[in-house]
């Protein structure tokens, strides 16, 4: 497993990773995941590819927001068949170095709960908000658990971001 700076001049891994788009998130690509890898991959942004055996199995970016100091972590996907093996955690690992050279300070993500994996779906939220951030449980391998066992802390949730009861759970860990 080779995990390096995407190679924006290789057609097959970008057709490869709008498939890997669609494959971990249909509900979002289905109809744009190639436009979306090539906003991935501009030449302001940060993105990294996990190659095996000449096969694209997992890639993540990183966009920068508030100057250089604030960085959105932006797609992370690891294809179904190769995740929990670390992938993803070397991936990451390798834009939080990439984005601490250009200047970045902290690191966020949102990950959202549109299909009720954890406590925080299907209430109300503008009740007792931190309270419940801090007892939030995981029902079914929501990735937020992953973000936690990488360092990142959740600084916020934006209720019914996605729909009654489907919220965004904001992610953020400081890289330098």
């Amino acid at each position: 497993m080779k995990i390096s700076r995407f190679e924006k001049s290789n057609e097959k891994y970008i057709k490869e990773a709008a498939e890997l788009l669609v494959e971990s998130f249909p509900h979002s690509y289905s109809d744009c995941a190639l436009e979306e890898v090539e906003r991935c991959l501009s030449e302001d942004r940060v993105s990294i590819m996990a190659v095996e055996d000449g096969q694209l199995v997992g890639f993540a970016g990183a966009i920068p927001q508030y100057g250089m100091t604030g960085w959105e972590l932006h797609p992370v996907v690891v294809r179904k068949s190769h995740q929990f093996q670390g992938i993803g955690s070397r991936m990451i690992s390798a834009i939080e170095q990439e984005v601490a050279k250009r200047g970045g300070v902290t690191l966020y993500l949102g990950t959202d709960d549109e299909f009720n994996k954890t406590s925080l779906s299907n209430c109300n939220l503008y009740e007792d908000l931190f309270g419940k951030i801090m007892n939030i449980k995981n029902y079914d391998k929501h990735p937020y658990e992953f973000y936690l066992k990488m360092g990142y802390q959740i600084v916020g949730v934006i209720p019914d971001a996605n729909g009654t009861g489907k919220p965004d759970i904001w992610m953020a860990k400081k890289i330098t």
